[in-house]
């Protein structure tokens, strides 16, 4: 028996096919693409693999095209997948804001899902309030951390692979949106045993004299090495690694130093044998800020979100000053 073709519906450039399609099938299609597997999305979407698997085979049947291949623990995006989640993620996020766009946000609620992308300064810092204030308020709202390049944080907002950008100031386009989230004030830290107490800091002289770890995630390179060079002066360094706290651990039993942001700096020291010192070159504070992508602007949910987390940025700074 020749297969029936249904009606085509418009997903952007490229046509799904089935008049009756249900939209949480491309919830389905979003989870799996984001989650990498059937496993990641059941969880996320709280339903049983064999539901995910059967909503899979409806996507196949419609698209007429094995969407995602398995490659070891993952499912790897075919082309035409890569081609169209933009638009399906477009879709999905146009019909939520537009449910949210009327009515209250309620919280306690919401089952809903944030993507953050956020260096480790700030999981340490930022994220333990975040989700004590999500488990107190809205205890079903979901948060997951990427490790996302620099490089791809407009592309990664725009296709809706994330939700929220927690950085420094970078260069980006119209398309983005950002809020001030306030600073990191760098220091020196250096294991406990080279230091007395009562020291506070070294002389620029011994600093740029003296061995040191750098953390540069995925950049490759520390921005303090920039403002050196501008001085015409420069530090030797003998270790780059991609976290604080693997730096840290080295630091506490050598003789490097390691310069990082002092909020950070003053926690670890007191889970390690370190020192906090001032920094004894003039250094900015790293002003740090919030992105999100503009067509985000009137959903509602994200608005909430996004308001939760300047709110607590506040009370931080608040707190900071007194």
């Amino acid at each position: 028996m020749p297969r029936r073709t249904p009606s085509p519906i418009q997903i952007g450039s490229c046509y799904a096919f089935d008049p009756r399609l249900d939209l949480n099938l491309f919830r389905v299609f979003d989870a799996i693409y984001s989650h990498g597997g059937i496993s990641g999305a059941a969880r996320a979407l709280h339903l049983t693999q064999p539901a995910i698997s059967h909503a899979l085979r409806r996507l196949r049947e419609v698209f007429n095209d094995p969407l995602f291949q398995r490659s070891g623990n993952r499912m790897v995006p075919t082309d035409l997948t890569r081609t169209v989640i933009a638009d399906i993620r477009g879709h999905l996020q146009g019909l939520f804001g537009s449910i949210h766009a009327t009515g209250e946000i309620i919280p306690a609620e919401l089952q809903t899902e944030f993507r953050l992308a956020m260096p480790d300064v700030a999981e340490a810092t930022a994220l333990p309030n975040l989700m004590r204030r999500l488990h107190q308020i809205a205890p079903d709202v979901r948060v997951v951390c990427r490790e996302v390049a620099r490089e791809n944080f407009e592309r990664e907002l725009a296709k809706g692979s994330l939700d929220f950008v927690f950085d420094r100031r970078f260069a980006a386009s119209p398309q983005l949106q950002c809020v001030h989230m306030g600073q990191q004030e760098m220091a020196i830290v250096a294991a406990e045993q080279r230091f007395p107490e009562q020291q506070a800091r070294i002389s620029s002289k011994d600093y740029l004299r003296a061995r040191h770890a750098v953390v540069t995630h995925l950049e490759g390179h520390d921005p303090i090495d920039s403002i050196l060079a501008e001085s015409g002066a420069s530090r030797h360094v003998v270790l780059r690694c991609a976290h604080y706290l693997s730096a840290c651990r080295v630091v506490a039993q050598s003789d490097l130093l390691l310069t990082m942001p002092r909020r950070y700096a003053e926690e670890l020291a007191t889970l390690m044998p370190l020192r906090v010192l001032d920094m004894p070159i003039p250094i900015a504070p790293v002003q740090v800020y919030l992105y999100w992508h503009r067509v985000r602007d009137d959903d509602r949910v994200h608005r909430w979100m996004r308001e939760e987390m300047i709110a607590l940025s506040e009370k931080g700074s608040a707190r900071a000053k007194s």
